[in-house]
């Protein structure tokens, strides 16, 4: 969305931004990448790293090493990183080494629980950043209570600006209910992928097991398949059983127009992801947090997310609830990504 937004911004002004695009490679599934781009309009990255193998330190430190090289002969005004994910970290480190300032986009967002990879590396980030971008006023609170209060801008959330843009063309675009015959409101969504989950056989075997108790053939779960997880439960021996149980459809990895159709349609939504969770407010549709904690804590005060954890009995416990759900206004109006082109 800020690519976009830099786009609009150029035609309007006679001082155009430049915009050019690192992709470290750590999403390297095609439909999780290249399909990304393009079923979005971003333009295509000026660098392909392909980095996406390896482990945490391994995958961090080969970004780094590249990401300074780019850096280091384009010298650019600004390195603008999102979210909470290596290529965040290793482009903000990159950067800061370089006396370039760091924006971060999704600023301040906090589970409290460093054994998150992803915490670490937003904590870390946050401390480099030059600007930082917030999409709710606990992102705010949270840094000031870190003794962060400089460069700090309640903008609303970009998430929010893509939902608007993207719900309408969804509908158009996408052909994902008519492919696996699904019908609006009478399945359910689930997506796990992180390692917290899928590296923890207890874990991961527990989710498998809630799924199969709640899956029917009318009332089908839809299991967008991570290749982390695919991996894992090829290990744990559960694949093959699970492909066959009857009311679980395992499709692979989506674009993001069909992740949006699902969503909207879904009667519930299962997910590890904080991406999903918010998603499944903007669509309206109940979410249950498949995860001990969520950074976004306004979507369970306001009733529209649950926090599970992995237990099958509290996944089923949470199915039944049928919580008082209300707005969550600080997401902003969908102009989050015009605002951080104004603050550049």
């Amino acid at each position: 969305m800020v690519s976009r937004a830099i786009l609009e911004h150029n035609k309007k002004n006679d001082s155009p931004i430049e915009e050019l695009i690192l992709h470290t490679g750590q999403h390297y599934d095609e439909n999780m990448s290249d399909i990304f781009f393009n079923s979005m309009g971003i333009p295509q990255p000026t660098w392909q790293l392909q980095c996406g193998n390896g482990a945490h330190g391994e995958m961090t430190g080969r970004m780094l090493i590249e990401i300074e090289k780019i850096l280091f002969d384009t010298l650019p005004d600004y390195v603008l990183v999102y979210g909470d994910t290596n290529s965040t970290l290793a482009g903000a480190l990159a950067a800061s080494k370089l006396h370039i300032p760091v924006v971060h986009v999704e600023a301040g967002l906090r589970s409290f629980n460093k054994q998150m990879p992803e915490e670490i590396n937003r904590i870390l980030t946050d401390r480099i950043a030059t600007l930082l971008c917030c999409p709710t006023f606990a992102a705010v609170k949270h840094l000031a209570n870190e003794g962060v209060r400089e460069g700090v801008h309640h903008v609303g959330d970009v998430m929010y600006d893509a939902a608007l843009l993207f719900g309408e063309l969804a509908d158009s675009a996408s052909s994902i209910l008519s492919l696996y015959q699904l019908r609006s409101k009478q399945f359910r969504l689930c997506t796990v992928h992180r390692a917290e989950n899928t590296d923890n056989p207890e874990r991961l075997m527990e989710i498998v097991h809630a799924l199969t108790e709640i899956s029917s053939s009318s009332f089908p779960t839809v299991l967008p398949l991570h290749s982390r997880t695919r991996n894992c439960l090829e290990k744990l021996d559960m694949l093959r059983s699970l492909e066959k149980q009857e009311g679980i459809l395992i499709i692979p990895p989506i674009s993001f127009l069909d992740m949006v159709m699902l969503e909207k349609h879904a009667a519930t939504i299962l997910t590890d992801s904080g991406g999903v969770q918010k998603e499944a407010y903007f669509h309206h549709t109940p979410c249950i947090t498949l995860r001990d904690e969520t950074e976004w804590t306004e979507t369970v005060e306001a009733g529209w997310n649950q926090i599970a954890g992995y237990k099958k009995q509290a996944i089923l416990n949470c199915l039944k609830n049928n919580p008082v759900r209300k707005e969550i206004p600080e997401y902003g109006e969908g102009h989050a990504s015009e605002k951080i082109i104004g603050l550049l």
